[in-house]
């Protein structure tokens, strides 16, 4: 059955615009709720969390309605990281964990993610059920059934606690000093606190939310503030995280930014080396740089590609056993601990190797040479589908073609934004711009353009 609503990442888009509206809300939480209400004595228990959206309220109101009508019992954690949404709802036998986040989108963006009770994203399948029962008559709950919520206070501290134990064992932060940027996110509580816990010398930024100012400026996707602050400060690191705190990218001492391939690239050949990485290699997406393939084949390990989204990433992990996966935008997923990308757990593993190697941050975050890739994105009108034209078609194989035997090519739409992506990878920096540049100039000569 084809998704309408769902994309790569749960449900997204412009808040109280559809489908990021109050009625779809109620409605999708309630269809949740049908489609994940177990029968028998069993409480029915649903656990929610949201970023610092002011949307998130609207939201947060609209599925828990959804979700007490058909009997499920909702408890509210308020913000938090979207990882511990996916550890909560397992440690707390919940049927059903949802997370209120746009990500890295800007504050007037706003989405709604779904976790299963062994706390992992849903399948295809599964969200493809959930729109079916959407579209159809709700069973709703008999009056004396109608569920309860309540606001949990104690959530938070519950995944602080589990993300310290992920830190190498005897290990101290004490001597460090760390920059962490938190977006003005889900956790702009929680990271400064673990990190000072563990005897960091914090400096936090991004941590005074007002609803409107999340990722403006700030976190994985700006990490101008961060590097700036590195300097002044004479810090050793920092670690910036996205809106919802499932990605990171790391910063060394000179404010130099490490992404998610080459943070992956530094745990697969530490993993390996102890003999504690699974599948002699790990899961990364079509996007991961070629430099990134290069270098696991030269240490004797493997990289096994999925479509965009660490979604994919961690069911290809689930079905052939790997333990480490991720994206280059810094999404890290390491089944050992999560069941989701997290990006505290990832600064604490790179923190981790910093402290046990005695190495500086410079020295551990670069692994290997990227190969040159260029990016670029082109904003489409709704209701248009660019790369079925004909002559953005003929512009896609030409580049192929002259790309054939250096580089390689990726056109794909975006799973949450009316954007198409252009991405291509060759040692030969003017032919890059060219092949790149020739594919955005036809999608945007169709007139379909935004």
């Amino acid at each position: 059955m084809t998704r309408k609503i769902f994309g790569t990442d749960g449900v997204r888009g412009k808040a109280n615009s559809y489908p990021m509206t109050a009625d779809l809300a109620l409605r999708l939480g309630a269809a949740a709720g049908r489609y994940f209400r177990r029968d028998g004595s069993t409480p029915h228990r649903v656990v929610i969390g949201k970023d610092t959206r002011l949307s998130g309220y609207m939201l947060e109101n609209a599925l828990t309605a959804g979700l007490t009508s058909t009997g499920m019992n909702v408890h509210l954690l308020g913000p938090v990281p979207t990882p511990a949404i996916g550890f909560l709802t397992h440690s707390m036998r919940a049927d059903l964990g949802i997370m209120i986040s746009a990500s890295h989108n800007p504050a007037h963006d706003n989405g709604i993610k779904f976790f299963g009770p062994d706390g992992f994203k849903l399948s295809d399948e599964a969200e493809a059920e959930i729109e079916r029962l959407m579209e159809g008559e709700i069973d709703y709950a008999r009056p004396e059934n109608i569920g309860r919520a309540r606001r949990i206070d104690d959530g938070r501290r519950g995944y602080m606690e589990f993300a310290k134990t992920t830190f190498p064992q005897g290990r101290k932060l004490t001597g460090l000093k760390v920059v962490v940027d938190c977006a003005n996110g889900a956790a702009y509580r929680a990271a400064p606190d673990v990190l000072w816990e563990l005897g960091a010398e914090v400096i936090a930024i991004g941590t005074s939310p007002d609803g409107y100012n999340i990722n403006d400026g700030c976190g994985s996707t700006n990490t101008a503030l961060a590097s700036r602050r590195i300097r002044e400060a004479g810090a050793d690191v920092g670690i910036c995280l996205d809106g919802d705190a499932d990605r990171v990218i790391i910063l060394d001492e000179n404010g130099e930014l490490a992404d998610g391939d080459q943070i992956m690239a530094l745990f697969a050949t530490r993993w390996a080396e102890s003999q504690r990485l699974k599948g002699n290699g790990l899961v990364a997406t079509v996007m991961s740089n070629l430099g990134l393939e290069r270098y696991l084949s030269g240490h004797g390990l493997a990289l096994e590609r999925t479509p965009v989204g660490d979604r994919y990433v961690v069911e290809r992990m689930r079905a052939g056993g790997w333990n480490l996966g991720g994206e280059q935008s810094g999404h890290i997923v390491m089944t050992d601990y999560t069941t989701t990308g997290d990006g505290l757990i990832a600064g604490l593993q790179f923190l981790g190797a910093m402290v046990e190697t005695g190495m500086r941050a410079s020295e551990l975050s670069v692994s290997f040479e990227r190969v040159p890739q260029l990016l670029k994105n082109v904003r489409y009108a709704a209701g248009t589908e660019p790369l079925s034209l004909a002559n953005v078609q003929s512009a896609i194989e030409a580049a192929e073609a002259r790309l054939q035997g250096q580089g390689r090519l990726l056109i794909r739409k975006s799973g949450t934004e009316p954007l198409i992506r252009v991405m291509a990878e060759c040692e030969d920096d003017a032919l890059l711009t060219q092949v790149v540049d020739g594919i955005v100039a036809e999608v945007e000569s169709a007139g379909v353009a935004a």
